[in-house]
């Protein structure tokens, strides 16, 4: 049995050597084991490509807006590991890491016995985060994010008060499907019966399957575009205003402070399931309207400092870095871009890559101390800019561009939120600058 926070979490992490084992089997076990503790939960599903941690951060600061205690089930963290089970956006302590891991070695230490296999370190981290919040610190409903896909992951062993799909990229492929109907017929198995779901997919083909998977679960469906609208959108030097629709329903000049449109679509599905939550858990406008404007995410679009400048943004797939180059396109147009980018070996990096270089002046590669992790000269190879660069030495080439910045010039860190992980721990160490 663990002593230590640091043993634990070492033993944790040493169960990544068993990479991902999709299905449920392994976690219905750990339920039956720790006393069904998802049954014990109100419980809201966030699933989708981009944009789970923003609708999650809304969603949570509407709640907390409404004086409700929120848990939150998020992947992956920022700053520390014990981000990734937090109550009102404050981390589990690491005590409690370790009662934990102490509860859950023994039945894991049986299961790896077994000819099916123990769990992986997601799986184990969503029983810590189930038996939590059931037993030991119950919060009044708590935001679970889907790790990977939808249908086998891990999280979908809750019965939610609603559903939410905020969006279907083309990531994970290899795992989830080549195709957008592929991946969004996993990101649809979080649907459950006669559980309301909301959407914001953009590909008919990715609609179609969702509306499919609620017909058949009698799920009552709410669509972006369809069933609530945003109207009347604009950025402003704080973050971006917009009006949410509904048929029965119109709010107006909805402040955010995260940047983008793609973050109004994020609120704008917050928005949404708080109004389906609003009488059961007694959420009004105005506290839409506070949690909106209080809501922020970090790694997403954050300015780490205005003089000189930097913005952060984990733009780890296509869609993903498509939303970037909009910002930096419209809200920064006027300034040179230089763009430091890290990624994963497994991810599909060139289309990533070509539309980095579109907004660069120019581009820096680099790679970080994490076993996935592209190597810098391969993703320098992919690019075809002509003001490139590639370094292993990244903290280095942040230090020197700090120091030559002009006013006139933007540095974007973006990539892996892994890279951007380390990125920030950084910053923070060095304390390199403010906003």
């Amino acid at each position: 049995m663990f002593q230590t926070y640091e043993e634990a979490l070492k033993w944790i992490h040493g169960r990544l050597r068993l990479g991902i084992k999709p299905g449920l089997t392994r976690m219905n076990i750990m339920m039956e084991k720790l006393g069904f503790p998802e049954k014990k939960i109100k419980a809201v599903h966030v699933g989708g490509t981009n944009g789970k941690g923003s609708t999650v951060a809304y969603l949570r600061n509407i709640m907390e807006s409404a004086g409700l205690t929120v848990g939150t089930f998020t992947s992956p963290y920022i700053e520390q590991f014990n981000e990734r089970i937090s109550i009102n956006g404050v981390p589990i302590a690491d005590e409690e890491i370790k009662e934990l891991a102490n509860i859950l070695y023994p039945i894991v230490m049986e299961m790896d016995k077994d000819e099916l296999g123990g769990p992986t370190e997601f799986e184990i981290i969503t029983a810590m985060s189930l038996y939590y919040f059931a037993f030991v610190h119950p919060p009044d409903v708590v935001l679970y994010e889907v790790g990977l896909g939808g249908r086998f992951d891990s999280t979908n062993i809750i019965t939610p008060l609603l559903s939410v799909i905020t969006s279907i990229g083309l990531d994970h492929t290899a795992i989830l499907g080549e195709t957008y109907s592929e991946i969004a017929f996993e990101k649809a198995g979080i649907i459950k019966e006669n559980t309301p779901v909301i959407a914001a997919v953009k590909q008919q083909e990715s609609e179609e399957v969702i509306v499919r998977r609620a017909k058949e679960e009698n799920a009552p469906y709410y669509l972006l575009g369809k069933h609530f609208v945003v109207e009347d959108y604009q950025s402003n030097e704080d973050g971006e205003v917009f009006t949410f629709k509904t048929a029965a329903t119109k709010l107006l000049h909805l402040q955010i402070g995260m940047l983008g449109e793609h973050q109004a679509e994020n609120a704008a599905l917050a928005v949404m399931a708080a109004l389906l939550l609003k009488d059961s858990l007694h959420l009004s406008e105005e506290d839409i309207r506070t949690g909106l404007l209080q809501a922020r995410w970090a790694g997403r679009l954050e300015i780490l400092s205005k003089h000189p400048y930097v913005l952060v943004d984990g733009a780890h797939n296509q869609e993903g870095v498509e939303a970037l180059v909009d910002v930096l396109e419209t809200r920064y147009k006027d300034k040179k871009k230089s763009v430091l980018f890290a990624a994963l070996s497994d991810k599909k990096t060139d289309k990533m890559i070509e539309k980095l270089g579109q907004a660069a002046s120019d581009i820096t590669f680099t790679s970080f101390d994490f076993p996935r992790a592209a190597a810098a000269e391969a993703l320098f190879r992919e690019s075809s800019h002509s003001n490139k660069r590639f370094t292993d030495d990244w903290k280095k080439l942040i230090t020197e561009k700090l120091e030559r910045l002009h006013e006139d010039e933007l540095l974007v860190i973006t990539g892996s939120l892994y890279f951007l992980s380390n990125v920030l721990a950084f910053w923070k160490e060095r304390n390199l600058g403010g906003k």
